[in-house]
């Protein structure tokens, strides 16, 4: 009873640390079970441990091989694993609840407010039935499309296994695949089917499922909030913008575009330019691009994906309004405007904070992994950034971490897919508003 009532009294940010870190070490367990190995040996609790925080936080990273290490149950668990935490528990046992037709509680509100990123609880139910309806039917749709294609290149039922499972790592962002030798999509970066399929499938699970709502019911209501508007024409731009960047960087570079025709080229593009947006995958080799597509690609692995969705980074509202700080601040302006809405003081210094939490996170997680992994520093950089923004992109670095550095790259992907907010309000705590103000002063800046 008494442990009951500390349950209760917990917050919601320390609930969903909690919850996550409790489906981590569940899926740890499972992992390291003989029957989920292909070999029947067990699996190293740091390489289990590793394994099962990359696929709650669908980042990506793999320390083993999923297509050739693990068993069909243990990829069954994997898969299970990337669905609970793409949706987040609190939704998954949410649908429990509406299925056997229990009241949600206030509280159980309060944290779906949380785990959503919600302003508001209105309406927060209703979004949780929308988030599994839309995710089930883009999965079963776009893993059916996948299966067809594979189906040329494999027996049907292992394309069917392939296109569902596949699917619905696409959907979560989390770029595990299971085609073995770490490849992931590079044989295919001249189908279009599979090129597009899983683009789709990043960009609806990267946008959010409030976005998802809006288009949806865009026929009925022929409006878009500000929100929406403002994710789309940014997640619009970050992709049309660095598919550019990419294929002038990479244009004449052999051990990538420099090797394809101008279709492969213009497909790669797009696909490495989308796959930022925190999914993982990739069709062409990570460790062979440019140095400076390696950067430009750290930089849209840290904007990552929107709020309320199953990619991570500090978010492309986030970095929108960042930029609109900087534009209105060179105008002369006080106000930050979008789509003629002004944005209230509050966002603005949370874009902030979210902002500096995440840079002075991977900064410190960089400087260490510099003292103890073995590589240059730009690879590093690339995996703590990949870890935090749950991407799951790596130039080569995840297979030679050391365990510290396994233990490190394992805690930036949870702080990564939780947020450094709700991070440090669940370690904090979080006070209310000040009952005075000091009086107003003046510093020189710039």
């Amino acid at each position: 009873m008494k442990l009951n009532n500390q349950w209760v009294r917990l917050s919601p940010p320390r609930i969903l640390v909690l919850g996550f870190a409790g489906i981590i070490l569940l899926g740890t367990l499972l992992l390291m079970l003989p029957v989920s190995s292909r070999s029947g040996d067990s699996l190293p609790f740091i390489d289990a441990l590793f394994t099962a925080t990359s696929a709650v936080c669908v980042t990506g990273l793999v320390v083993v091989d999923t297509g050739t290490h693990f068993s069909v149950l243990g990829q069954v668990i994997i898969a299970i694993l990337i669905q609970i935490g793409g949706l987040g528990f609190m939704t998954m046992s949410t649908l429990v609840a509406i299925a056997f037709k229990r009241r949600i509680s206030l509280r159980e509100r309060l944290i779906l407010q949380e785990a959503m990123n919600q302003n508001t609880m209105e309406g927060i139910v209703r979004l949780i039935r929308k988030v599994v309806a839309y995710s089930l039917i883009l999965e079963a749709v776009c893993g059916t499309l996948f299966a067809i294609r594979w189906s040329f290149d494999m027996p049907v039922g292992q394309a069917i296994y392939y296109g569902y499972w596949h699917a619905i790592s696409m959907f979560n962002n989390a770029g595990f695949d299971m085609f073995g030798d770490f490849r992931s999509l590079t044989g295919y970066v001249y189908d279009p089917l599979v090129n597009f399929t899983a683009m789709f499938l990043i960009v609806a699970g990267g946008i959010g499922f409030v976005v998802l709502s809006d288009l949806v019911d865009y026929r009925k209501t022929r409006k878009l909030s500000l929100h929406s508007k403002v994710v789309l024409l940014t997640t619009g731009l970050l992709i049309g913008f660095g598919a550019l960047v990419i294929f002038v960087f990479e244009y004449s570079n052999p051990q990538t575009l420099g090797s394809l025709n101008w279709g492969g080229k213009i497909l790669g593009s797009f696909f490495q330019s989308v796959t930022p947006r925190t999914a993982g995958a990739n069709t062409l080799d990570i460790a062979g691009l440019r140095q400076a597509t390696q950067f430009f690609i750290i930089i849209l692995m840290f904007i990552g994906a929107s709020p309320g969705s199953t990619g991570g980074g500090i978010k492309t509202t986030t970095f929108i309004i960042m930029v609109g700080a900087v534009i209105a601040m060179m105008r002369g302006r006080e106000d930050i405007v979008f789509f003629r809405y002004r944005l209230e003081q509050e966002r603005i210094f949370k874009a902030l904070t979210v902002t500096l939490l995440a840079l002075l996170l991977i900064i410190a997680v960089t400087m260490l992994l510099t003292m103890t992994e073995d590589s240059g520093f730009l690879m590093i950089l690339f995996e703590t950034t990949s870890a935090f923004s749950t991407v799951g992109l790596s130039m080569g670095l995840t297979l030679k971490l050391t365990t510290f550095g396994k233990l490190m790259i394992c805690f930036m992907m949870f702080a990564g897919r939780l947020g450094p907010i709700t991070l440090a309000y669940a370690l904090g705590q979080k006070k209310g508003k000040e009952l005075y103000k000091y009086p107003e002063g003046k510093m020189i800046i710039g």
